[in-house]
């Protein structure tokens, strides 16, 4: 256990493995870092359906629970799809923040909706027949779905790219599930694809003459220390406390009484994730 916390969201330098003085880069690498970091973002956000590249994610079907995915961007939800999801999160969450409720629902209906919010929604046919995606990348829609009329939304996924210490992730802001939803199996099927996302995009760009490459470092979210099961389901997906963490960054605040209540937990793009896509390619 002790091993894995040294797991961080960020790049390893480059060098070898001798003892010798580490080369400080110079300001065009430093530079062309931050243009290929600027550029893969850009690209990553850029793309409207980040679900189509993964068909195998279309449809979830196990253990009694047959649902099917679909992607959307937070200052496109229809009214109705945006009331859902506010609804939801606030009757999974708004025990778990406590007194704090009022003022935290207000952020998050506010980061629900921005330009830069993506979704992953579940969906599930009322009438359990199987729904078959016809999702079509060249036919200029985002996603279209052979549906019984009585469908309905049972969860979704709100994540983001971003930054975290000059690093890009996938921030993952909401991972939401009505309960009968819950302990399926869908949830970790949820966050595999997200992880999956992460590692498909890489950049780079050419600044002045110096080549430079990047990809996204890690997936990264946030979890209420109150939230046991969340806290569990996490670490048994092996993610780990991220060097951003409260407890992390400034243990004294344990030490007087000024301990937050939340960690920030974080898993490098690398090993099941990567060949996983390598094994899909």
């Amino acid at each position: 256990m002790a091993t894995a916390e040294k797991k961080r969201p960020r790049s390893s330098s480059g060098g070898g493995g001798g003892g010798g003085v580490e080369k400080r880069p110079s300001r065009k690498q430093i530079l062309g870092r931050k243009k290929a970091v600027e550029e893969l973002i850009r690209k990553a956000v850029a793309v409207k359906d980040h679900l189509a590249q993964f068909p195998d994610f279309h449809k979830y079907q196990r253990n009694g629970l047959l649902v099917y995915l679909e992607s959307g961007h937070g200052n496109q939800l229809p009214l109705s799809t945006r009331k859902y999801i506010q609804n939801l999160l606030k009757v999974n969450m708004e025990g778990q923040y406590g007194p704090e409720w009022p003022s935290e629902e207000k952020i998050k209906r506010r980061e629900m909706v921005a330009p830069e919010a993506r979704y992953i929604f579940v969906r599930q046919s009322s009438n359990a027949i199987t729904t078959q995606n016809i999702m079509k990348q060249d036919s200029g829609l985002e996603f279209t779905h052979e549906a019984c009329n009585e469908d309905r939304l049972i969860g979704f996924v709100h994540y983001r790219f971003v930054l975290e210490e000059d690093v890009p992730v996938v921030y993952v802001y909401e991972l939401q599930m009505v309960p009968s939803a819950q302990g399926k199996g869908l949830g970790k099927f949820l966050m595999e694809l997200i992880e999956l996302i992460a590692c498909k995009h890489e950049g780079s760009a050419d600044f002045d003459g110096v080549y430079m490459q990047s990809q996204m470092g890690a997936v990264m979210l946030t979890v209420q220390k109150a939230n046991n099961l969340a806290m569990a389901f996490y670490k048994k997906l092996r993610y780990v406390i991220s060097s951003t963490s409260p407890s992390r960054v400034d243990p004294l605040c344990l030490q007087i009484g000024l301990e937050k209540n939340y960690e920030i937990l974080c898993k490098a793009c690398e090993s099941e994730a990567k060949s996983k896509l390598e094994e899909g390619n």
